[in-house]
This record gives structure tokens, C-alpha cells and sequence, in this order.
């Protein structure tokens, strides 16, 4: 016998913050909609204690009333997976912002829940599997066209144990609610598939093997696949001051990074920039398909004019998209800005709940949800055999540029690559604004052991050329001092070379069409120059003459930059590059 559904009345409310006296059963992150003015306003579960719960409202509560209806829907806050999640833009509950507006206009109305997927497109499936097949949970029976990809529909994830097919239907266009299979359970129960399902957003979504990331993710800017690689499947963050580049760097990602899926997260983001992503994607070429970016791009926004608590939720949506792709084997990147927004609103909450306050008042746990976070990252070897990859990538924003602060400290604690952003590099106009002197990379060494004979040559001449960098800021610190005529000649020319290193590999023009991105055998050839320059003994008579063979070296190298390889000059502007360092070889 099937029980009620729970239901509750509002007894106190602070802000979004509601508690619920209830009666029946219900759970942590279990939904709940509030019944008042004719609308239904969508919640959340957050702590229970007895017969009251304290549920997060998602939307603005004005006009909220004491004795106010409350039911629980039996479900978590789920996501809804299935064909269409690409080209889609949506709010943190994934609520598909431009079927809202079409409904609505320009202003997102409250209590308004839309699907999110079409239940009208009908999609061209093909099946995988034939009546009698073994299956389980994740495995492949067919597949649609998506985009750019193979969109593999799958056993649904809730399934348990192993199944037979029962039936299965023939290749043809059938809409998301369709039925295009049964399977038998181990109990002979006969479940009906469609191409959609749900799976709880706050639960890592993870079926098969976990390996261990030793491969690059290819971003194309040399900085990072340089000196601070990022592993396929790995973590990194890039925090920052305001203005310094943040968001720009990680549309820059998105864009050239060798990934198949892109999630992007706008986590409490000022409205400009993300109207920014939204004309901009529609419109940027993908320089690895030839079509458009948006083919494979899904885009999560929360602004930070719309309702705080669903900020947290927004997160939570998008890892669990980037997961989804991860299981059909796809390499996928999802880039959420900022995680300090998604941590304030950690830190609201924990306050309406009274919780006792850590540092800076985030909540004492704020540590262990990012660790959280960041875990559900990872390369998998799915239920088929194939391997599929979530890197993920989160932009922090400490206030006034500090480190130091609760967010950026748990941050580090947990990611395998830290790129940090500096005020004084932004305004010396020097980008990516990445401070090569602050920013680590745990995997730089590991690719150097366990990379191919190219990888692991580029890691030798960066590590060289680090090492130079180090020193030529020491000396530049003397410089400041005491003056260049108090510094040898032989150190000017050591100062110079760490000039030459960061001229030419760190920093990029992300305007040039040619230097907005960089691959792998370019980073090469380049790293080739630099080693050279390294190893390379010079004898000058004057500190003008080390300035200016420098200065000159270094606009070459810059314009052959700005040449595309199937230019004849390539050639010709790296042999004339080489020969003037060896003409002037001690």
C-alpha cells in the first residue's frame, strides 16, 4: 500500500529560509512546494529536527503567510537527462531560460517550472542492442545525434542489478517521452524505457571504473599547457582579483580547450558578463568541429539579480550534466564562475540556520563542499569500455586579491592545479594575467615521467626556463634598488633571458588570429627557441648591446608567433631566429 505524501504548514520564516511543521515521512534534499497566492514556489529540504523542517525556498518569499500549505514531492532536486541538453541555456533549477521568456518576456516570473527538455523534437535513434541482450545500469542500447557528438542512450542510472532486453524499438526519429525499450529486472519485473531520466543533482553520478589521469587537456594557451599543465580529467582553479582576466581566461578555455562537451556555470555572475556569454557562443566558430561553439556548449546561469539560494543549486546542475557526457565516454570541461559567489551563498544559509560560523563566517564546513565538489571530477572507464573524462575548473574572487581568504585556502587544498591571477601582471598589460612565480602545477612533473618523448622534452626546457624566471625576478628585485649599473653584466644578460622566456611563451594574444591558440607542436617548436636561448652562453661588451640583441630577439620570435605554420616565412623566421642566437654565442 502506496503511503501519502507528507505534508506541512509554515510555522517561521527568515528570508528564503522557511520552517515547516510536517507530518508523514519525508528526507534530506527531498522537494517541497510552498502553496501561497495561487502559485507554487519550489524548495528544498535542508534540515529536519523532529516534526519540523527548515526548507531553502529558491525563489523571493514576499507575500508568504504563516499556515501556508506545504507538500513534499517524494523526489531530490533532481536533473533531467536526455537528448537537448546541448545549445541549452539554464537557470540554476534548469529551468530553460529562453522557453521562460518566450512564456513570460524579459522577467523571470516567480513559480514558473518549466521542462526542461523538448518533449516535441523527435530525434533520429539508433539501436545498439537487439530482444535478448544483457544489460545493466549505464550500459549503451542506442544512440541520437546531438550537435556535434553521438549522443548514447542509456540503461537509467537508478536500475539495479542486471536486466535483459526485452524489446527494443528499430532505428527511427521518436520524441524524449517515447518508449524505445523494455528491460527485465533480475526480479522478471519488465521496466519501459524512454530516452530521458533523473538523477539527484547533490550525488555524484559515477558508474565504472575510476582511472588515474595521465594525459594533458590541451587548452592552447601556453602558460598553462607549458609550465602549469592540467591533467585530463583533473582540477584546477584560477583565482584572482576583480578585473584581472578571470572570466576572459576561461572563455578562452572553453573555446580552444580539446574537449568534446563544455558546461559553462555562471555562479552569481554580475548580468553583463553573462549576456556576454550568450551573444558571443552562439556566434564563435569551434576551431575543432568548423561549426559553431554552441553545438557542444550547455550554459547554467544564475546571475546574481536572481534569487541567492538557487545559486547553490547551479553548481550542482552542472556537474551533474558534465557527469552525464562523462558516462558516454566523452572527454567533457565545465568551468563554473565563481565558486566564491556559490560559497557566499553557503554562507547566508548557514547563517539563517544558525549554524556556528568558521572563518570569515563561511560555514565550518565550506572545506569539505568544496573537497566535495572537485571530487566529482575524474576519468572513468564506463560499463562499455570506453573512457570518459569530467575536467573541471573554477574561478575564485577574493576580495581585494587575498589568498589568504577561506575559499581560495580550500580551494588549494584540493585541486591538482592552481593558476593564479595578479593585479600587477593585468595592469602591466602582461596575458594571461597568470603570476608564473605563484602558480603550481602538481601534474607538471608527472607528465614529464609518464608523457610521451615531445611531452617530456617540452617539460625539461620549461623547467629550465622557470628556474631562469625565478632568478631574473631576484635580480630585477636588486635592480630596483640599487640600479642596473649595480648589477653584473652576466647577471643583466640572466635577467634578460627571464624577460625573453615571458615575452614570447607566457604571455599570448588572444586577438590574433593566428596566437589566440596554440597546439601542441607549436608549443613545441617554440620551447625548442626558448632552450636555446637558455642554454645558449652569450658574450656582449655592453649592457646596451645584451638590451638590444634581447629586445630584437624578442620581436621576432613575437611575429613568428603571429605567422601561421603554412606560411613559407615560418620556416624561414625560425632558421633566421636561430642563427642570430648562434651568432652571438660566447
Amino acid at each position: 500500500m502506496a503511503l501519502e505524501k507528507a505534508t506541512g504548514k509554515i510555522v517561521a520564516a527568515q528570508g528564503n529560509l522557511m520552517t515547516v511543521e510536517f507530518t508523514g515521512i519525508i528526507r534530506q534534499n527531498e522537494l517541497v512546494y510552498v502553496k501561497t497566492g495561487g502559485q507554487s514556489l519550489k524548495g528544498e529540504v535542508i534540515e529536519i529536527n523532529g516534526n519540523l523542517a527548515k526548507v531553502q525556498v529558491f525563489e523571493p518569499t514576499r507575500g508568504v503567510r504563516y499556515g501556508d500549505l506545504v507538500e513534499f514531492d517524494e523526489e531530490l532536486l533532481s536533473v533531467e537527462l536526455g537528448p537537448g541538453l546541448l545549445k541549452s541555456i539554464y537557470d540554476g533549477l534548469q529551468n530553460p531560460l529562453e522557453d521562460v521568456a518566450k512564456e513570460a518576456g524579459y522577467f523571470l516570473p516567480r513559480g514558473m517550472y518549466l521542462t526542461p527538455l523538448d518533449r516535441e523534437k523527435k530525434w533520429s535513434f539508433t539501436p545498439m542492442v537487439k530482444a535478448g541482450d544483457p544489460v545493466e545500469r549505464a550500459s549503451y542500447i542506442g544512440w541520437v545525434p546531438e550537435g556535434v557528438i553521438e549522443h548514447k542512450i542509456m540503461v537509467p542510472f537508478r536500475f539495479q542489478g542486471k536486466g535483459t532486453i526485452v524489446e527494443i524499438k528499430d532505428a527511427g526519429e521518436y520524441t524524449i517521452d517515447d518508449e524505445i525499450a523494455k528491460i527485465k529486472d533480475e526480479n522478471g519485473n519488465v521496466q519501459s524505457i524512454t530516452m530521458a531520466q533523473k538523477w539527484p543533482s547533490k550525488f555524484p553520478l559515477r558508474f565504472g571504473k575510476r582511472r588515474y589521469p595521465d594525459q594533458p587537456i590541451i587548452t592552447g594557451s601556453r602558460i598553462i599547457d607549458g609550465p602549469f599543465p592540467v591533467a585530463k580529467g583533473g582540477t584546477f582553479c584560477t583565482p584572482g582579483p576583480f578585473g584581472a582576466g578571470k572570466t576572459v581566461l576561461q572563455h578562452q578555455i572553453s573555446k580552444n580547450a580539446e574537449a568534446q562537451v563544455v558546461i559553462v556555470v555562471a555562479c552569481g555572475e554580475r548580468a553583463g558578463e553573462v549576456v556576454e556569454i550568450l551573444r558571443e557562443f552562439p556566434l564563435l566558430d569551434d576551431p575543432q568541429t568548423g561549426k559553431k561553439l554552441i553545438d557542444r556548449t550547455c550554459i547554467i546561469c544564475n546571475t546574481s539579480s536572481m534569487p541567492v539560494a538557487a545559486r547553490e543549486s547551479s553548481v550542482y546542475v552542472g556537474t551533474t550534466i558534465g557527469e552525464y557526457y562523462r558516462q558516454m565516454g566523452l572527454d567533457t570541461l565545465l568551468l563554473a564562475d565563481s565558486t566564491s559567489r556559490w560559497a557566499q551563498a553557503l554562507r547566508e544559509m548557514s547563517g539563517r540556520l544558525e549554524e556556528i560560523p568558521g572563518e570569515e563566517a563561511f560555514p565550518a564546513y565550506l572545506s569539505s563542499r568544496i573537497a566535495e565538489f572537485y571530487e566529482r571530477a575524474g576519468l572513468i572507464e564506463n560499463v562499455m569500455g570506453d573512457t570518459g573524462s569530467l575536467t573541471m575548473g573554477g574561478a575564485v574572487s577574493p576580495a581585494g586579491g587575498n589568498f589568504e581568504e577561506p575559499v581560495t585556502q580550500s580551494t588549494l587544498a584540493v585541486v591538482g592545479c592552481f593558476l593564479g591571477l595578479s593585479r600587477s601582471r593585468s595592469d602591466a598589460r602582461r596575458f594571461p594575467a597568470i603570476d608564473p612565480l605563484i602558480s603550481w602545477s602538481k601534474y607538471f612533473d608527472r607528465f614529464g615521467e609518464t608523457g610521451d618523448d615531445d611531452l617530456k622534452k617540452k617539460v625539461k626546457i620549461i623547467h629550465k626556463a622557470q628556474t631562469v624566471l625565478k632568478e631574473s625576478d631576484e635580480i630585477g628585485k636588486k635592480m630596483s634598488v640599487v640600479g642596473e649599473e649595480g648589477i653584473s653584466l652576466e647577471d643583466i644578460v640572466v635577467f634578460l633571458k627571464g624577460e625573453f622566456y615571458d615575452s614570447v611563451f607566457l604571455q599570448q594574444n588572444a586577438f590574433d588570429k593566428v596566437d589566440t591558440t596554440c597546439d601542441v607542436n607549436r608549443q613545441l617548436e617554440l620551447a625548442e627557441v626558448v632552450g636555446t636561448v637558455i642554454d645558449t652562453k652569450f658574450k656582449f661588451n655592453t649592457r646596451d648591446d645584451a638590451r638590444k640583441f634581447f629586445v630584437d630577439l624578442s620581436n621576432q620570435v613575437i611575429q613568428w608567433n603571429y605567422t601561421a605554420k603554412g606560411d613559407p616565412d615560418y620556416k624561414v623566421q625560425k632558421n633566421a631566429i636561430l642563427e642570430q642566437v648562434r651568432g652571438e654565442k660566447e
